[in-house]
């Protein structure tokens, strides 16, 4: 029963178009990143780019190099849809994109991560060996079949996405539907359904739809009788969050997700036009790789499996303290506003400097430092090595520090007498400058306007404030 769900050889149509969709989606996701200003925004303007602790000697090229980088990137998603030296394009692509996700997290978003993983496993897919400029050349790689496993590791790793992206959203703000109301306040102008997207029953609606979608949608496509009308339920979803949400390539990368689920009759009829007549494999041909295969599946989705949840053995509460937030399918869940400012302290002179963040980070940087932990010790720690190289050793505290979650009232949030420029990063540990949470009493609070007047005139610039998965074109 195992060798038949893993090494049974089926039609590899699925494979053939997805890696047409997936290279055609990749190239337009950099090229776009150009032309809109994400790379200009993230890579290039910013003195410093907030890369994955650990990973900072990961650094944007200077000059003009991040526009060569990502078309270099566009380019190799356009070899990959057409197969043209396919292993070699897609590992190259693959390790490019994974260095711009670890350089920067500012701009952080979780398909981001969801593409590498897939550019990951498509390194090892034999998605060349049809409709490719590699038959082309060379005749003898053409084949029309893959091992089944090629379709059950898609599918398990997506519905690993999808479920854990529906357990995350069953707490207290998105189950009143209150977070949906901070989504979709900043959309209020937009033509013919802003006012619309403000109404509580929408709100009602798209709360309880976005939990049932993603814990039933990978079920529903799997199973025949339902499955056109999942997969039409699945084209107005992800529709509907390119046009509200603005995230990028995802939707319709979901979608190139869904030609794993239909037969390789329905895929050919559709795609290929074949004349061939459609052949039928149920030969059972377990690979001599079957141990190795084994033991990689393994540990991959172990790691997947466990990876999400790694917040349940930090203190505290993951919505408070973020720890364990990345890499864990918690998308847009929560809106985050943080205030404060940072100090200096000249440990021989005892003399005080005040910092004017604006004069190192970005604007979006400035938000993230108040408001994400991470982000302001990375931020103490460059601004201790940039006294460093003035010859100044110096202390970093965040003084007066307090963010308000989901429009709730500020509360004070990391502790000002830490020097947090001498503390250590704890990956998998609570910072204890992490001030406790009481994360019953925040949940409990009667969520005022994020929007009133009274906020506005505080920090107006807050208010466009959204998700670190908000992704901007």
């Amino acid at each position: 029963m195992f060798n038949k769900l893993l090494f049974q050889k089926v039609d590899n149509s699925s494979l053939i178009i997805f890696r047409i969709f997936f290279g055609i989606l990749i190239s337009l996701e950099c090229f776009g990143a150009i032309a809109t200003g994400w790379v200009r925004r993230n890579l290039i303007d910013p003195k410093y780019n907030f890369p994955f602790i650990d990973f900072d000697w990961l650094h944007p090229l200077p000059g003009p190099g991040m526009y060569f980088y990502f078309s270099l990137m566009g380019l190799l998603g356009l070899c990959i849809a057409f197969g043209f030296k396919y292993r070699v394009s897609i590992i190259t692509f693959t390790l490019l994109w994974t260095a711009t996700y670890l350089m920067q997290k500012t701009a952080y978003n979780n398909h981001y991560y969801l593409l590498i993983l897939i550019s990951l496993l498509m390194c090892f897919f034999p998605a060349e060996k049809a409709k490719s400029i590699d038959v082309k050349l060379n005749p003898k790689l053409e084949t029309n079949y893959m091992y089944s496993y090629v379709k059950w590791t898609i599918v398990l790793q997506l519905f690993i996405v999808y479920v854990y992206a529906s357990f995350a959203k069953i707490y207290i703000d998105w189950l009143d539907f209150s977070m949906i109301e901070v989504l979709m306040h900043p959309r209020r102008n937009y033509w013919l359904i802003g006012e619309v997207l403000q109404q509580p029953w929408v709100h009602t609606i798209i709360g309880t739809a976005g939990i049932l979608f993603d814990l039933l949608i990978i079920p529903a496509l799997l199973w025949k009788p339902t499955r056109k009308a999942a997969f039409l339920i699945s084209i107005f979803f992800h529709l509907f969050n390119s046009f509200i949400f603005q995230i990028g390539i995802f939707p319709y990368l979901a979608l190139a997700f869904s030609v794993f689920f239909f037969g390789p009759e329905t895929i050919r009829s559709i795609f290929f036009k074949s004349k061939e007549p459609f052949t039928s494999f149920n030969k059972i041909v377990v690979p001599n790789y079957k141990n190795n295969l084994l033991l990689l599946m393994w540990i991959y989705f172990i790691v997947q499996l466990l990876l999400p949840v790694r917040h349940y053995v930090i203190e505290d509460n993951i919505l408070w303290t973020e720890e364990g937030h990345r890499m864990s399918w918690r998308m847009m869940l929560r809106s985050r506003v943080g205030k404060g400012h940072f100090k200096i302290v000249d440990k021989n002179t005892g003399q005080l400097i005040k910092i004017i963040p604006k004069n190192y980070l970005t604007t979006s940087q400035e938000r993230k430092v108040f408001a994400y932990p991470d982000f302001a010790w990375q931020f103490a720690q460059y601004l201790k090595m940039d006294f460093e190289n003035k010859n100044m050793d110096v202390a970093v505290y965040l003084e007066d520090s307090q963010i308000s979650i989901n429009g709730k009232p500020y509360m004070p949030f990391l502790d000002s007498t830490t020097d947090l420029a001498a503390e250590p990063w704890k990956p998998l540990k609570h910072h204890n400058w992490i001030l406790p949470s009481n994360f019953k009493e925040l949940m409990n609070y009667t969520r005022i306007s994020q929007f009133s007047d009274k906020v506005e005139a505080e920090s107006p610039k807050d208010l466009v404030t959204l998700p670190d998965d908000y992704h901007l074109p």
